[in-house]
């Protein structure tokens, strides 16, 4: 920020209610309650940046919708993005634009893995990677994170003990959704070594690449080396920095030849076609103007997240939250309260009328937790942290 003025009014409260929000509007049908208030879906309560507002609203402008391909500076917006933010020099034949992070992943299943070979995931982990393994008839391997000193670290020494020769994926969540975690190099050179070593694919999830909070920084896993780039599927995507989530969209990134033309016959196979022109059009602004905005998100956010730390110390000390590394979401540990996830659930909802995600979704070692999303305005988060201190205060 260097002292400058802050230029995008975070604080301000949007009622997003009316607008077919999964998370404001789909209460009583997901939660089976009405009148909560919803901090669990990780989309953020801002407005985009205005520069991709105003690229949308020229876009639209033009009034003719047909079937559009994502135009070269799109690719040029991307990999100067990725070189600015995170130091990778990325080459425009690895770059495929794909419809989403999550179905570049069912991509990546289908085309890299056979039916029955075991896929890696490191739980607590975002839920939809054991179900999409799963439902394309692959085995889940998990070798779950292990709870050190308040924060989350990768079990290389379970990792051992768990693949065999069947075992041919490990999807890598980094930053890693719930965690918190942006992986130090050490860790991910580590985990190179042993994937190349068994003939393991990495395929990571970066789509949480640029939520990274000041003193630590994400390194894209391909960019360890040319050897961890060879055997290294890279999902990226504008929608999770920028709130464009609605719009879809994703790049991923395949520097070995082999490794991408399997990845693209089975896309072109599923979703091959066109491009969303919307999507293209508003992660390219995303990309060439959205840094200042980017900037003073992630202060807002790391702001949002002392204040309830804070909040919790003095109200409900025996609940706390994991070192906010990367994401916008807090990894809230209540184990210590003594109560079954089913009670903290009920809690939540009848007494205090929140809506979080719970622990227990994400895998092995998520119970006792819930997440909760910082990306709201601080009114929003105050009223938040108020109620739970009426449903929790005194253990």
């Amino acid at each position: 920020m260097n002292g400058n003025p802050t230029a995008y009014d975070f604080d301000r409260v949007i009622d997003r209610q009316g607008t077919s929000s999964l998370k404001w509007d789909f209460g009583e049908k997901f939660a089976g309650m009405s009148g909560l208030v919803p901090l669990w879906v990780a989309d953020m309560d801002f407005e985009a940046p205005a520069e991709i507002v105003q690229a949308l609203q020229a876009r639209v402008a033009h009034g003719i919708f047909g079937y559009t391909l994502e135009p070269e500076s799109y690719f040029d917006a991307a990999a100067g993005w990725l070189r600015r933010r995170h130091g990778w020099e990325v080459r425009r034949e690895w770059m495929l634009p794909s419809p989403g992070v999550i179905p570049a992943l069912v991509f990546a299943i289908l085309a890299l893995t056979k039916p029955g070979e075991g896929i890696v995931i490191q739980p607590p982990v975002y839920y939809p990677f054991p179900l999409r393994v799963s439902a394309n008839g692959r085995r889940v391997v998990e070798n779950p994170l292990k709870l050190s000193g308040g924060r989350w670290e990768m079990d290389l020494d379970g990792l051992a003990r768990v693949v065999d020769e069947h075992t041919k994926m490990l999807i890598l969540c980094s930053p890693h959704n719930p965690a918190c975690r942006v992986w130090g190099r050490a860790t991910l050179q580590a985990l190179a070594d042993f994937c190349l070593r068994k003939g393991i694919v990495v395929v990571s999830d970066e789509i949480h690449n640029d939520l990274v909070m000041p003193g630590s920084r994400h390194i894209p896993f391909a960019s360890l080396s040319n050897a961890a780039a060879a055997h290294t599927v890279t999902l990226v995507s504008a929608t999770k920095s920028f709130n464009l989530a609605g719009l879809g969209g994703s790049l991923t990134l395949i520097p070995e030849a082999g490794l991408r033309a399997r990845f693209d016959a089975v896309q072109h196979a599923i979703a091959g076609g066109p491009a969303n022109a919307i999507a293209a059009a508003a992660a390219e602004a995303a990309w060439r103007h959205g840094e200042r905005w980017l900037e003073e998100l992630l202060a807002y956010v790391q702001a949002n997240y002392r204040f309830l730390a804070g909040f919790l110390a003095e109200n409900i000390p025996m609940v706390t939250l994991a070192p906010l590394e990367g994401t916008y979401l807090a990894w809230m540990d209540m184990r210590a309260l003594m109560l079954s996830d089913d009670q903290i659930r009920e809690k939540l909802r009848r007494e205090a009328g929140l809506w979080l995600d719970e622990g227990r979704k994400f895998g092995r070692g998520g119970e006792g937790f819930q997440r909760l999303n910082l990306a709201c305005p601080r009114a929003i988060l105050s009223d938040a942290a108020e109620r739970l201190a009426r449903a929790f205060r005194g253990g």
